[in-house]
């Protein structure tokens, strides 16, 4: 099974790309349209800390008025860890972009449980329609299977990658089958150090970005994994993921050495 072929994301059911788009890389609106064109429907739309990335927001009206957007799936961080703060950068976006709802509001980073009134709030903009589903991102691992208890969060962004692969242990088996929370991995390439040929161990050649995406996407817990592209060749060259399939054993193994090698070298 290639991986250009569409996934249902847990319990939301919505119809994802293996490959999610993430904005604050610097590529430009025709990099994040042809995305898109190439089924990679799901957009982070991040962030405000930073500026939300206008090339995105360009792409995100042009799909829009091309009569797309239900083929989009638009999430969006809100760091405001407060009910007010994530009512006004919502309601902020929904004008930027020209849209009535956003489909997943991720509210991040997290190493604690969110606060009553920010879950409230949430609910809140759920029930008015303003979002579809509730998200979030962190890298307490060993929180989203006590939050998924809850029933509250639809989505979860976890970092997963060969170097830090603790999900595996931590996350992956102890979250509900039955209402599955959606499954998004970030950090694929381990902020680069998995494609950086001086850290390799000897012997070992330097995976590709693919090879990364390929390794994370290879899980069957993972639903679709996050990438980043600074100008539209280096998108062309992601998407060249979509015609391959998941890792056999002997790729995985040696993904599995490369990310362990890393891992205990940097400690």
């Amino acid at each position: 099974m290639k991986f250009s072929e569409k996934r249902l994301m847990g319990k939301t059911n919505l119809q994802v790309g293996r490959l999610g788009i993430a904005s604050s890389y610097g590529a430009p609106a025709k990099a994040f349209e042809e995305a898109f064109e190439h089924g990679c429907n799901y957009f982070v739309w991040n962030t405000f800390i930073k500026g939300r990335s206008s090339q995105m927001r360009e792409a995100i009206r042009n799909i829009v008025k091309a009569g797309k957007r239900d083929q989009l799936v638009i999430a969006m961080h809100s760091y405001g860890h407060n009910a007010f703060m994530n009512k006004y950068f919502m309601k902020r976006s929904l004008k930027q972009l020209g849209v009535d709802y956003i489909d997943i509001m991720l509210l991040g980073y997290y190493s604690w449980n969110p606060a009553k009134s920010v879950l409230d709030s949430a609910m809140k903009l759920k029930e008015k329609g303003l979002i579809r589903f509730i998200g979030m991102t962190g890298h307490n691992r060993k929180l989203f299977p006590e939050l998924d208890k809850r029933n509250i969060f639809d989505v979860f962004h976890i970092r997963y990658n060969a170097v830090h692969r603790g999900a595996e242990t931590d996350v992956f088996p102890h979250l509900q089958t039955a209402k599955r929370t959606g499954i998004v991995a970030y950090t694929a390439t381990s902020w680069g150090q998995l494609l950086d040929q001086k850290r390799m161990p000897e012997g070992e050649t330097t995976p590709t970005a693919s090879d990364c995406y390929r390794f994370v996407l290879s899980n069957p817990a993972v639903d679709l994994c996050l990438t980043g592209s600074k100008t539209i060749e280096q998108m062309h060259e992601n998407l060249k993921l979509l015609e391959l399939g998941p890792m056999n054993e002997d790729e995985l193994a040696r993904m599995r050495r490369i990310g362990d090698f890393l891992y205990h070298k940097k400690k």
